[in-house]
């Protein structure tokens, strides 16, 4: 095989690593920004400390900065502020795993990280038209990041060796992680020392500057790359010789009729109900139940990404050297590693709503519930590439579709089941992430499939030059 280290894949799954890093970045740092943003009790009821755990604040009262506008938003419209990303991330999903199997993946990566930077430059100007302007420009960012995921999906069908997919795809996604991390205790920093405005001016300056280096460092494929070796192009490329289809239609149908495709939806809906659901509301549950201040809260929000970007890293590393040295078959190791995790945070989380206010065990099932979900990435999350990797972006585009409807109606419910901010409130939240996840693990182990599907590789002996 051809070695890594500075080789053009590992380049591009580096620069997508980058990219991902700034998408989720820019997509977090709202939940983390709104808190300074909304004045204070307007988003809660004046009488509920009574079944709340106390206050545990152990740092050292730092004059905070109070220059950034407050506005007075009660909890449903800041759950709609919070959803409203999701309702144009839904929309360019399918068009846009169509555009990069006609366009390419680069132009479409590369501009939708960067018109999501653009919007988000835009936001403290559009809070302060109102709220409405507010919604519109979170919406529109979702309609960059949209494309985001199939773009690099059908990247990838041109660019990963079989063998090498678990790796190589674990990298590019696990930037989404790290730039959670990063990005949620970065916030509540900036907005402790700064103003929230600067939350959003940081992070979107720096998509811009991502944007540069993509468009002139990757290429759609090995084929068109200026300075890939010789031998890593070849290499590339007699791997895929069989898995590609020449076709230029799309096989819609046998698509949708498609069996382990739906297995892939189901798994990929329940994993997000519960990971959109914390992602948007776990600062909002350190604050008001297990009552951290902003910073600290920062910190332990950021915990559970930190561990499930290892965990990414990780399996990616060892599903690759179960398929390729110990000879387990590719749909093994895709159901083991969802059951892993899908089961594993659906127990976790359940046993967090549970130990009342005892928050470092409240943060360590959090955080461990949130680790094992990693596992997923080289579960269902890349099966996509396993059963058609010529329609990769577009079978991404199909089950991510459908996996975004939990980050529009997750939080919504999830703030319509709190309003009183109860520790029962919030048990019946996690109780209900955790058996749509235990759903979805069992699904996806009856149906799904390793081998790529006949109606992905029709034509594929006429391997496109």
């Amino acid at each position: 095989s051809v070695p890594a280290c500075c080789s053009a894949r590992y380049n591009l799954a580096l620069l997508a690593f980058f990219g991902f890093f700034l998408l989720y970045a820019l997509r977090v740092n709202l939940s983390v920004a709104l808190v300074d943003m909304v004045e204070p009790n307007t988003s809660l009821a004046k009488n509920t400390t009574s079944n709340v755990c106390p206050e545990h604040s152990s740092t050292i009262n730092v004059p905070r900065n109070t220059t950034g506008e407050k506005y007075s938003w009660d909890a449903d419209t800041q759950g709609w502020i919070l959803g409203s990303f999701f309702y144009g991330y839904i929309i360019t999903q399918i068009p846009g795993g169509y555009l990069a199997s006609k366009i390419g993946g680069k132009l479409l990566l590369g501009f939708g990280i960067f018109g999501t930077s653009v919007f988000t430059l835009l936001t403290p100007l559009a809070a302060d038209l109102g709220v409405g302007y507010l919604i519109a420009v979170r919406a529109l960012e979702g309609l960059g990041e949209g494309v985001t995921f199939p773009a690099m999906h059908s990247m990838w069908s041109s660019w990963a060796p079989p063998l090498e997919r678990s790796k190589l795809l674990s990298i590019s996604y696990a930037g989404a992680q790290l730039g959670t991390v990063v990005s949620l205790p970065l916030s509540g920093l900036i907005c402790y020392y700064m103003n929230w405005v600067y939350v959003f001016y940081i992070f979107g300056a720096l998509g811009v500057l991502w944007f540069f280096f993509w468009m002139w460092l990757v290429s759609d494929t090995p084929e068109t790359h200026k300075s890939i070796s010789h031998v890593e192009r070849e290499y590339i490329l007699f791997s895929l010789k069989d898995q590609l289809s020449t076709q230029k239609s799309v096989p819609w149908r046998p698509i949708l009729e498609s069996l382990p495709l739906w297995a892939i939806v189901v798994a990929h809906f329940s994993y997000n109900w519960t990971f959109y659901t914390l992602l948007t509301l776990l600062p909002t549950y350190m604050k008001e139940i297990l009552r951290f201040d902003a910073q600290e809260n920062g910190f332990l929000s950021a915990l559970p990404y930190f561990g499930c970007w290892l965990c990414i890293i990780l399996s990616g590393q060892i599903a690759d050297y179960l398929r390729e040295k110990q000879n387990l078959s590719t749909v093994c190791v895709r159901k083991c590693f969802t059951l892993i995790g899908m089961i594993g945070p659906a127990v976790f989380l359940v046993a967090a709503g549970f130990i009342g206010c005892n928050y470092a065990v409240a943060v360590a099932f959090v955080t461990i519930s949130t680790t094992l979900g990693g596992f997923c990435t080289s579960g269902y999350s890349i099966n996509h590439l396993d059963i058609a990797p010529s329609y990769a972006g577009i079978l991404l585009g199909i089950t991510n579709s459908f996996a975004t409807i939990p980050g529009m109606v997750g939080p919504v419910i999830a703030k319509n089941l709190t309003h009183n901010n109860t520790v029962t409130e919030w048990q019946t939240v996690f109780c209900i992430a955790a058996s749509i996840n235990l759903f979805g693990a069992i699904f996806f182990a009856l149906f799904a499939s390793g081998e790529v599907q006949d109606w992905a590789v029709s034509g594929y002996h006429l391997h496109r030059n």
